[in-house]
């Protein structure tokens, strides 16, 4: 009996302290359940509006990726459809209009004076609507809005409708952008006395190895009549979860609607944030309003100091740190925009496991969780924030809204991520059409002071191009607009950084955009000029739309244009493909960054008296192949790219050649081998010495089937993924580096295959279709969890005809 009354007693007191805990704030997700159909709907916005037939979807939702109906052969496949407004640039998706409604009821038992719904990405167009009354328009659909909904709300105990229209018509947009809500929603209710959305700012004030000095300041709001004295309570707790400082501040009078307290306090031994370390900090923030915990929150931060300038370059906690950059659109391949968590975390840890220890988001805010994880894995993150100003690019966007919404967005991004760690820059705009005529130079000047008297902690940058939309403009003419930035940032103008050194010595330079076949030069300057911080190519990864902009073809081919057309729905600039996988241009790039010292590629041949074109972003059409049947005696190319002094090529154990390498070279041999199956052998030699071996050898034909899984068990959630790769081996388990095979990918179990395709930018047909078909030998299904939260497992089969069948396994914890 007494075990059982010790039972209750502590159940009782949990609960007491649960409800004491709610009464403060709760935030919840809001992803869950909502209806949701793909057109204009009269009334939809109403709280009455039966919406009982409508599609359930849960958020993050892109219904972009979704196929489209009346699938017709070469005119719509899939997500894609040849009649896009966008066309190439947004790889040939649909957009549209949208609704989405969701009904909720608030229990008597809740007692908040506010509630906040946080939308971090709808595209675009958007409008809040609760219990029939409009409450909020967005119009970009990259940065994230709050839209308070209190007033709006139907008493304790009564269900509320809240209903959400997109708008994505027209031509708005150079890339892929996903339509609909497209990011995390979430559900916020606080006390009358509260910290504002985003209302924490926690900096560096002073570091060395002895102790750090941070600084906490915080807005504290009051909603209701006036109140008596508020203070904070603050935790700062260390990367171990250890709390290493109580502190807490002066009082101060909450007569008004508004206080600001800034709170320095001192770290011991602080453990510092870099790309090589990202140690990650936490504040736990209590609002006492007359002795009485009115609100709580948790804002994670690094602790890390930066600093530029055109002798030392740029230093991180002062430590030199040349950025090797790469850009990023903000879509996850075959899932589209939708940004699942584990997506979003996957792109950031694949540029890092490659090499890469910087990113620019191209050319729009990324989501929270991208930035999540670049201060997880110490990446330096270029935060941008449009692509246009007022002046359009395309006839529906942004431009349209610039006027009146830059500040309120420019808000929006900085107050979201001023805190984390990963952020370094803040980049005003990318190729603006008017950045050096008096217009341009106006709006930047405007924009550099708002980001300044936002955030004075980072540099601000805009990527600025030479002027190809400007006949007759000489390069000299941006000597106004860089003298605003506090880096300037090139696209495609490695070629002028020494010249503008030596007009304006003061000038700190990165090249926000280059050719990945000018990777080299870009980062031998990089190396030589402190006063060049970086290189960040276009692109790091392979994305939707701006079609076969990383194209190669033959001269008889008739091209207009840049973008390919239809069925091209891919980039394919990429240093990495869709799928996750190196591509040959990352290969050059890791003996360039010293991730490796020993590469090999093979050309594929082309008939007699044709010539290759490359794309400006394009690369040569090389392989990681010895298996061209078909072609025995052609002479081939082979490159062999190294930090060795000296390469041997051998075939077969005969020698075909010996090359010095050199940065003359470019770190780069070329072989003609006449082709003969077997293996082809590059030898890395040193001083005489043979120290590496890579070889390619011919494959026998495609016999089986073998799945590769990114992670073997996940969480038992929506938010987690397994990402499979599927690949075609001969008998003997060797990849089969040209099959081309169609594969038949099935699940059962508790999960559903969320995306799958190859890494081919023109086959259509293969994208999130049961059916696929390998490219390069290759392919990749998607896994995502059921919503039941079941611990259990996911079972993955892919067949081929004439092939072994696999299965595989992924545990859910």
């Amino acid at each position: 009996m007494r075990s059982i009354k010790t039972a209750l007693l502590i159940a009782c007191i949990q609960l007491s302290l649960s409800v004491n805990a709610q009464s403060v704030r709760r935030e919840s997700p809001f992803d869950d359940n909502w209806k949701f159909k793909k057109e204009a709907t009269d009334g939809a916005a109403m709280a009455g509006f039966d919406d009982k037939a409508w599609r359930t979807v849960d958020l993050p939702h892109d219904w972009s990726i979704e196929p489209l109906g009346n699938q017709s052969p070469g005119n719509i496949i899939g997500p894609f459809s040849k009649d896009s407004p966008g066309a190439t640039a947004t790889g040939y998706t649909m957009g549209g209009t949208a609704w989405y409604r969701k009904t909720f009821t608030f229990s008597p038992a809740e007692k908040y004076s506010q509630t906040i719904i946080n939308f971090d990405g709808v595209y675009m167009n958007s409008e809040v609507w609760v219990n029939g009354k409009l409450l909020a328009k967005q119009p970009y659909g990259y940065t994230p809005f709050d839209v308070d909904i209190s007033a709006a709300l139907n008493p304790a105990g009564k269900p509320n409708v809240i209903a959400v229209k997109v708008a994505n018509e027209g031509k708005n947009s150079r890339w892929y952008s996903g339509s609909g809500i497209y990011r995390h929603v979430t559900l916020i209710r606080k006390q009358t006395v509260h910290l504002p959305q985003n209302g924490v700012n926690i900096t560096t004030e002073n570091l060395n190895a002895a102790k750090a000095t941070i600084k906490v300041a915080a807005s504290v709001e009051n909603s209701g009549k006036p109140s008596g004295p508020v203070l904070l309570s603050i935790k700062i707790i260390d990367p171990t979860g250890k709390v290493v400082q109580t502190v807490k501040s002066s009082a101060k009078p909450l007569t008004a609607t508004f206080a600001q307290f800034e709170q320095n306090i001192t770290v011991n031994a602080p453990k510092t944030w870099s790309v090589e370390k990202p140690d990650l900090y936490s504040a736990e923030i209590e609002v006492l309003a007359n002795g009485k915990v009115t609100d709580k929150s948790k804002t994670v931060f690094g602790i890390r100091t930066i600093h530029f300038d055109a002798v030392t370059g740029f230093t991180l906690n002062g430590k030199r740190v040349l950025l090797k950059g790469g850009c990023l659109h903000h879509d996850n391949g075959f899932l589209g925009a939708a940004t699942i968590d584990r997506a979003e975390e996957r792109r950031v840890e694949l540029m890092k496991k490659n090499g890469f220890n910087a990113i620019r988001t191209s050319h729009n805010p990324p989501s929270k969780q991208f930035l999540d994880a670049c201060d997880k894995y110490g990446i330096v993150v270029i935060d941008e924030a449009f692509d246009m100003w007022e002046r359009p690019k395309n006839p529906e966007d942004y431009h349209l809204y610039f006027k009146e919404w830059w500040k309120k967005d420019l808000k929006a991004l900085i107050h979201r991520d001023r805190n984390h760690p990963s952020v370094v820059f803040w980049s005003i705009g990318n190729e603006i059409n008017e950045r050096v005529d008096s217009l341009g130079l106006a709006i930047e000047k405007e924009l550099v002071a708002e980001v300044k008297r936002l955030d004075n902690t980072r540099p601000v940058t805009e990527a600025i191009c030479s002027f190809w939309d400007h006949p007759g403009y000489k390069w000299e003419s941006t000597i106004s607009a860089f003298a605003m930035l506090d880096v300037g940032g090139y696209n495609y103008m490695y070629k002028e950084y020494e010249a503008d050194h030596v007009k304006h010595p003061e000038r700190i330079m990165m090249g926000t955009e280059s050719y990945p076949k000018e990777a080299f030069e870009n980062w031998q300057l990089v190396k030589k000029h402190p006063y060049v911080i970086g290189d960040f190519v276009w692109t790091a990864m392979d994305y939707f739309g701006e079609t076969g902009l990383g194209n190669s073809r033959l001269n008889d081919e008739t091209v207009k244009g840049i973008l390919r057309p239809f069925p091209w729905f891919n980039g394919f600039c990429g240093d990495i493909d869709i799928t996750g996988a190196k591509k040959p241009q990352m290969l050059y790039r890791d003996v360039l960054w010293e991730n490796s010292n020993l590469e090999m590629l093979v050309h594929a041949p082309f008939p007699e008296g044709k010539r290759e074109i490359v794309s400006q972003w394009g690369w040569p059409n090389e392989w990681s192949s010895w298996n061209w049947a078909g072609n025995e005696d052609k002479i081939m190319d082979v490159r062999v790219f190294s930090n060795y002094p000296l390469v041997r090529l051998e075939l077969n154990g005969k020698v075909i050649g010996e090359q010095k390498l050199s940065e003359d070279t470019k770190l780069t041999a070329t072989f003609k081998v006449p082709y003969q199956p077997g293996t082809l052998k590059a030898i890395g030699i040193k001083d005489g010495k043979e120290l590496e071996i890579k070889q390619l050898t011919t494959t026998g034909k495609p016999a089986k089937i073998k799945l590769i899984a990114d992670r073997a068990a996940i969480n038992a959630n929506r938010n987690d993924l397994s990402y499979v790769r599927i690949e075609i081996t001969d008998a003997n388990g060797n990849t089969v580096p040209n099959a081309e095979v169609p594969v038949r990918i099935s699940v059962s179990g508790d999960g559903e295959i969320a995306g799958s395709g190859s890494a081919s930018p023109n086959d259509m047909e293969s994208v999130n279709n049961p059916v696929c078909k390998t490219y390069k030998g290759a392919a990749l299904a998607i896994l995502r969890p059921l919503k039941n939260g079941k611990k259990g497992a996911i079972q993955l089969k892919v067949e081929a005809e004439g092939l072994s069948a696999a299965q595989m396994s992924i545990n859910l914890k």
